[in-house]
C-alpha cells in the first residue's frame, strides 16, 4: 500500500513569504522597500528562516499522522493502536534430517542449538530445541532455524544444508528435507503502516475475513496478498501469494496456520486449513515494430521492452484474482520507443479472488486464482516508416 504524500500544514512559498513581510513592513513604517534597499536584504534573511521554521512545522505535523510518519515516529503511534510493535526481522526455518552410523541400544541426543551449515559456510543453522533418534532408528527430522534473520535463508534447496558444525554422539550426515523459507525482513514502513490499518480487523474474535487476513499476513513480510474463504460451514481456508508471485510455501503456511489458530483468535467453531491457489496459466507473444527514424538503437529498445515484459509479469502475478489483461502489458510497453505491436497472447481472462459467495449459502464459490507466466516469445518485426 503506497501512503500519502506529505501535508502541508503552512504554506512554504518563498514569494508568498516575502510579499506578506514587505506589506507588513511598508504598513508600520511607511517606507516603500526598493528591489536593492538593505530593507529587502533584511526581509529576504528574515523569510528564508520563517520557511525553514515552517518547513520544521510540517514535518513536526506530518510525523503525528500515521499514513505519512517515519521510522520510530511511526512505532509510537502503533503503540495507540493493538499493533503495537513493528515485526521484527523473522529468521528462515526447514527441516534438518540428522543421521547416526547405525541404529542403538539408547537413544541418541541432539542438543538443541546444535549448528549446520552449507559446504560454503555461508549461512550458520541451528536446531530449536533437543530431539532423540529413537532406539532402533538411523535418523530423526529436527526444525532448525537461521541464525541470520531476514530473507537471506530463504531458498536454499533439499540436501544443500549438510554440512555438521557442531558434533553429537555417533553422527554421521545431515541434510535438509525441505526448502528454507518463512524468513523475513523487517517490516518496512509502508508495510507497517499496511499492517496497522489490517490491525483494526483484528479487535474481533468472530472469525471475520479481515481478522484472519490480518493473523496470516503478520507472520512474514514476504506475503504479499492473502485471501480468507469459507467453502464449506465451519471450515476456513487460507490461500497466500508472496511478494515474488508464487504461492506460500509449507514453511510459510504452517506459520499462518500457528498464528490463525491460536486459542484467543480462532473462534471454537472454525476449523482453519491452509491451502494453494490455483495458478493460471499465461503466455506472452507479440512482435514490436520500431520507427525508421527512431533515435533510439535496436539494442536500446530491446533492453526496454524486455524490462517492460518483465515489469507486466511481475505486476500480473502479484495480487489474488487479478485478471490476466494483455491492456497492461501493452501500456507498459508503450513509452519504449517502439512504433506498435502485435500481440496474440495473452487474451483477456477473468480471474477469481475467492471471496466471491453464493447467494443461498453465502460460503465461497471459488477457489482464488492467480495468473502465472508460461513462455514468453517476443519478436523484433524490423522497421517501418511512420
Amino acid at each position: 500500500m503506497s501512503r500519502n504524500t506529505d501535508y502541508q500544514f503552512v504554506p512554504t512559498d518563498t514569494e508568498t513569504v516575502e510579499a506578506q513581510l514587505i506589506s507588513l513592513y511598508e504598513s508600520i513604517t511607511g517606507v516603500t522597500v526598493r528591489p536593492a534597499s538593505p530593507e529587502k536584504l533584511i526581509i529576504q534573511f528574515v523569510a528564508a528562516v520563517v520557511i525553514q521554521e515552517r518547513a520544521i512545522n510540517n514535518r513536526t505535523g506530518n510525523q503525528n499522522i500515521p499514513s505519512r510518519a517515519e521510522g520510530e515516529n511511526l512505532d509510537a503511534l502503533a503503540e495507540l493502536i493493538s499493533m503495537a510493535q513493528r515485526p521484527p526481522a523473522q529468521p528462515a526455518v526447514c527441516t534438518e534430517r540428522f543421521h547416526i552410523s547405525e541404529a542403538q541400544q539408547s537413544a541418541v541426543l541432539i542438543p538443541a542449538g546444535t549448528r549446520v551449515t552449507d559446504s560454503s559456510s555461508t549461512l550458520i543453522w541451528e536446531t530449536i530445541a533437543d530431539a532423540y533418534v529413537e532406539i532402533g532408528s538411523t535418523y530423526v527430522d529436527v526444525p532448525i532455524r537461521c541464525q541470520t534473520a531476514g530473507v537471506a535463508g530463504n531458498g536454499y534447496a533439499i540436501g544443500q544444508i549438510n554440512t555438521f558444525v557442531d558434533l553429537y554422539d555417533y553422527c554421521s550426515e545431515c541434510s535438509n528435507t525441505t526448502v528454507s523459507d518463512d524468513g523475513a525482513d523487517a517490516a518496512s514502513d509502508d508495510e507497517f503502516y499496511a499492517l496497522m490499518r489490517a490491525s483494526m480487523d483484528a479487535f474481533s474474535t468472530a472469525g471475520a475475513m479481515g481478522s484472519y487476513v490480518y493473523w496470516a499476513k503478520s507472520v512474514s513480510t514476504e506475503i504479499a496478498d492473502v485471501v480468507a474463504n469459507s467453502p464449506s460451514a465451519g471450515v476456513v481456508k487460507l490461500y497466500a501469494l508472496m511478494n515474488d508471485g508464487t504461492l506460500a510455501t509449507e514453511e510459510t503456511k504452517r506459520a499462518m496456520l500457528a498464528a490463525c489458530t491460536d486459542a484467543t483468535r480462532r473462534p471454537l467453531t472454525d476449523h482453519v486449513l491452509s491451502a494453494d491457489a490455483e495458478q493460471k496459466d499465461y503466455d506472452i507473444t507479440f512482435t514490436y515494430y520500431i520507427q525508421s527514424d527512431s533515435e533510439k538503437s535496436a539494442e536500446a529498445i530491446q533492453a526496454d521492452v524486455d524490462a517492460a515484459v518483465k515489469q507486466y509479469t511481475a505486476w500480473q502475478c502479484a495480487k489474488f484474482g487479478r485478471d490476466i489483461n494483455p491492456d497492461k502489458l501493452r501500456e507498459y510497453l508503450a513509452g519504449v520507443g517502439i512504433k506498435r505491436i502485435v500481440l496474440t497472447a495473452p487474451e483477456f481472462t477473468v480471474l477469481h479472488t475467492g471471496t466471491e459467495l453464493d447467494e443461498e449459502t453465502h460460503l465461497a464459490k471459488y477457489t482464488p486464482q492467480v495468473a502465472k507466466v508460461g513462455k514468453i516469445s517476443v519478436t523484433n518485426g524490423g522497421y517501418e516508416d511512420e
